[in-house]
Formats: structure tokens, sequence, C-alpha cells
């Protein structure tokens, strides 16, 4: 005797093993329905009442219950509701009762009806035990989330199945495997159905639908789906199922989780119970092989849409994260910048009166002076002018970032910007011993860029080679095309660069470790160089290895 004969009504027993497809009663979006004293209560009559519907679907449509709603609907509504030992007892109670409840009204005896009100209190606490302690925050919004509570929902029934499928074995003389197969595929659909549904119910899903035009494309997507379900799940029986599908993922791209929950519930419902009813593309076979057939539809072609409308949602989260993220780090670095400024400006006037001081104090213009007050006025000096040129990379740099700093972009002459660099060079005394060329690779190398800045950047990467890469004796200058831009190389002969210090280059104040040496500088030249460069629309960048010198070179759009 199988597990769908024990549902046939006797005098002696009578068993309710699965739901019929009835949508449960929605719950209100706001969630504070769910903490409402009555929100239990309201529930435990839910449940009787799907509890009814299902053995009394089931019944009068080959007796197999193919999805059991009044699990899926306790569980979402326990899970929603409150926690804490006195609650969850309560509600336990409340839903025991709802079930035997039914199942006394279905006409089923008093020992199946406790049987099955405990093998079904079972599962719902152990899918809310489960739920609680592995789904964070109950959110099924994401992809790691709903794949949890989709294990849960497969994993919470078998125990209750086993149970079940073993008492009516001994009751009734019903089919082991029969039974354990028919309790743990309706029990389970049940609890994927309506406990996605029920946990997406939140304010932040359901603000989508506040927008009158969202709300009705909502309608109307609806509506397609129920006439589409209607035409091949009704006796109408029409060959238009390729249509199901490409609305339930339209459905999932534009209402994302809360959408495709509220559409699968309706196709759940109207797949499973037309397909047990005898309708739809499997109408040839058995009540228990449709009722098979029809749960396999929803779980294998229905139910990964669930997974993509997740994984659209989670995008969505990270998307406007990283947008928030890039608002925080803009605002950051605008209060740097002016904080920037703000410094600069502050010592830009006190260093010019110490420059003055100094010089007059090494002329001799404020009195008599030793030869090694001479040379102390001459190193403060040059100290001040070290701070000098600083405040004005800061200003610089402030000025860039903050985009207040304007390129005239024009048709440059790149050999003769890189000719002015080397006679500045050789102005400086530690290019005195090295030598620096120019060379040109191709005809009228003219880029589209800013001469003034460009100078300045390619005199700071000049500068850098003589200072870094003295120990090779020699600067090279070059510019070429490079498809359709202008490449600009400075390439030195020293110590090259490792792959690590070649990744903090660009940072602002970071010498790559050569802070303490007697080389001078401050370490944001580059950084400078590099909001320049892109300024003009060009890109900067390094190659080089230890040992074998470094080449920096720019890239412009040619004109």
């Amino acid at each position: 005797m199988t597990m769908s004969r024990a549902l046939e009504r006797t005098e002696a027993v009578a068993e309710p093993t699965g739901q019929a497809p009835v949508a449960a009663p929605a719950p209100q979006a706001n969630s504070t329905f769910f903490r409402q004293p009555l929100a239990p209560i309201l529930t435990a009559m839910g449940v009787t009442v799907l509890v009814v519907l299902a053995i009394g679907f089931a019944r009068t449509n080959g007796l197999v219950a193919a999805l059991w709603g009044a699990g899926g609907l306790a569980l979402a509504l326990w899970l929603r509701g409150g926690r804490g030992l006195a609650y969850d007892c309560g509600f336990g109670v409340l839903i025991a009762a709802g079930v035997l409840a039914g199942e006394f009204l279905v006409g089923n005896g008093p020992a199946l009806s406790l049987m099955f009100t405990v093998a079904n209190l079972m599962e719902i606490a152990l899918a809310v035990v489960l739920t609680r302690r592995l789904v964070t925050g109950l959110h099924v919004d994401s992809v790691e989330g709903l794949a949890r509570f989709l294990t849960i929902c497969a994993v919470a029934p078998l125990p209750a199945a086993l149970f079940s499928a073993v008492a009516l074995d001994m009751m009734v003389g019903a089919d082991l495997l029969d039974s354990l197969r028919i309790w743990w595929t309706g029990h389970a659909l049940g609890f994927a159905v309506l406990g996605v549904f029920g946990l997406t119910l939140r304010r932040s899903h359901m603000r989508i639908l506040r927008r009158p035009v969202r709300l009705a494309e909502g309608l109307f997507l609806i509506g397609m789906i129920v006439a589409a379900c209607y035409a091949i799940f009704s006796r109408l029986s029409l060959p238009y199922g390729f249509l199901l599908l490409p609305l339930l993922v339209i459905m999932a791209v534009r209402f994302r989780v809360i959408g495709i929950a509220w559409a699968l519930l309706i196709v759940a419902v109207m797949a499973i119970g037309g397909t047990m009813a005898g309708n739809g593309p499997y109408y040839s076979f058995t009540p228990e092989e449709r009722a098979l057939l029809g749960q396999l539809l929803v779980l294998l072609g229905y139910m990964p849409i669930v997974m993509v409308a997740a994984l659209l949602e989670e995008r969505d989260r990270l998307t406007e994260r990283a947008r928030e993220g890039r608002a925080r780090a803009e605002r950051a670095s605008a209060a740097k910048s002016r904080l920037l400024a703000n410094v600069a400006h502050e010592i830009k006037s006190p260093i010019g009166g110490v420059i003055g001081i100094g010089e007059l104090w090494a002329g001799g213009q404020l009195g008599a002076t030793t030869p090694s007050q001479v040379e102390m006025a001459q190193m403060l000096v040059k100290t001040a002018r070290q701070v000098e040129a600083l405040t004005h990379d800061l200003l610089d740099v402030a000025r860039a970032e903050a985009g207040a700093v304007k390129v005239d972009l024009r048709p440059t002459e790149v050999v003769g910007v890189l000719e002015d660099v080397r006679r500045s060079l050789l102005l400086n005394p530690d290019a005195a011993a090295m030598r620096i060329e120019v060379v040109a690779v191709g005809d009228a190398l003219v880029a589209r860029a800013d001469s003034q800045r460009l100078t300045q950047v390619v005199g700071n990467l000049a500068s850098n080679a003589v200072k870094y890469g003295a120990s090779g004796g020699q600067v090279l200058l070059r510019a070429a095309w490079r498809g359709d831009r202008v490449r600009i190389d400075v390439v030195d002969r020293g110590p090259g660069l490792s792959v690590e210090k070649q990744a903090q280059l660009f940072e602002p104040f970071n010498r790559l470790g050569l802070e303490r040496s007697t080389i001078e500088g401050h370490g944001v030249g580059l950084t400078l160089a590099k909001r320049l460069i892109e300024l003009q629309g060009g890109e900067i960048g390094v190659v080089s290895a230890p040992g074998e010198g470094a080449t920096f070179w720019v890239e412009l759009p040619g004109a």
C-alpha cells in the first residue's frame, strides 16, 4: 500500500502527506506585521486552512499532495516573528494546534493526526533552528544566503519524512520508500517556495513598487505569468510552455528577488496544481508520476531563476557600496587637498621672510659676519628654498586633485620640450659629470599637450634620473611615435627598481626607503607628474629591473 492511498478517507485513517497547490496568504510587506500579537494566531489559522485545502485537493486529484504549503507558511512567519524560548514555545504550540485542527477537519483519525502533527512540527522547528544559525540576518537576497536556505529546505524535511514513512508502514502498511519520497519532495518544495516568498517581504524590497510606473509594470508581468500558466496548465493545455521561462527571467531582472518570489509562488501553485489535476504536458502519466514531474519542473526549470535574481541583487548592493565608497574617498581627497593647500599657503609667506633674512645675513647687510656665519646663512637659505619648493609642489598637487589646474592643450613640438629640459639640466651641478642626450625617432613629433606642464613633468623625471641614476653616468631623453600617440622616454643607467618599489612609485610622500639618504626630495614630484599627465589625456609609467636602470615613459595623444 503506497503513502498516497493513506490519503483516502476511511473510518479509521486518512492522512495528509502533502499540500495541494494552494497559495498561502501573503504576509504584509511591513515587517511590523510579523511582530503583532495576533501574528502567531493568524499563522496557525492559515496553517489549518492550508492543511484542509491540501488534503482535500489531493483526495480529488490522485491522492498525492505535491506542494505542502502549511510548513512553508509556518517557517516564514516563525522566522520573521520574534525570538526567545517563550516565543518559540508559544509559536510551536500554535502551529501544532493548527496542523492538528486541519487533520481533524479533513477526517483523519487521532493516531494519524497526532503522528502527522509531530512530524510537521519536527521539520518546521528544525528548519527554523538551521536557518537562524546558518543564514545571516535571514537574508535570502544574496547568492550565499539563498544557497544556504535552499539547502536547509532540502535537509530539514528528511527526519520527518523518515519518521512518517516508518509510522505509515507500521500503521497502514504504506510503502516505505514511496512514502519517504512523497513527503520529502512536497514538503521541501513548500519550504523553498513559501519560505523564500516570506523572507523577501521586506521594506527594502518593497520600495521598488512605490513608483506607480514600476507597480504597473510589476502587475503587468504578474498578469502575463498568470495567463501563461493558465494557458499551459489549465484544461486548455496549450503548448506554450516556452513562454513562461522568458517571463520569469524578465521578472527576475526587473524586480530581483521579491519579483521572482511572487512569480515562483504563482507558478508553483498553478503548475503543480494543474499537473496533478491531469492538465498540462504530463496528462498521460499516472497521478504520482504527474506530481513528481510537476515538482521537478518547478525545481529544475524555474527555481534556478531565483539564484539569478539573488546574484543580480547582490551585484546591485556591491555596486551601491562601491559608489558610496568612491564618494567617501572623493570627499576625503577633497578635504586632504584643501588641507594641503591651506598648509602650503600658510608656510609660503614665512619661508619667504626666512629666505630674505638669510640672504641679507649672508651678504653682510645685517652687520659684520664671520665665514662660519656666512656658511650657516647659506645653509639656512638652501633649506628654506627646499621647503619653498615643497610648498609649491604641495599647492600644485592640491590644485590638481581638486581639478583646479587648467591645462591649455594645443599642438606641442615634443623635441623642443626635451631640448629645453636638457639645457636646464646642464645648469644643475649634479649633472656636470653626466652625458645627457636627446634622441628623436621619427618626424613631426607633435603631441596635443600643455607645453608648460609637459616641460614641468619631463623636467621632474629628468631631475630624478640625474639624482637617482647618477651612477650610470648617462641620461637619455627620447621621443618616438607609438601608434597615434607620442611617447617620451627618460632613461637612466642607475641601479633600477624592483617590482615592489615600482608599485609604490606614484604614492605621495613615498620615497621608497630613501628618506634618510643624502639625496634631496619629498616624494610628491611623481604624484604631481602623474596627475598632470592624466589631465592632458596621457599616461605615465615605468619599466625597470634591479641593476638595469629605469625608463620612465609618458604617452600623449598625437596632434
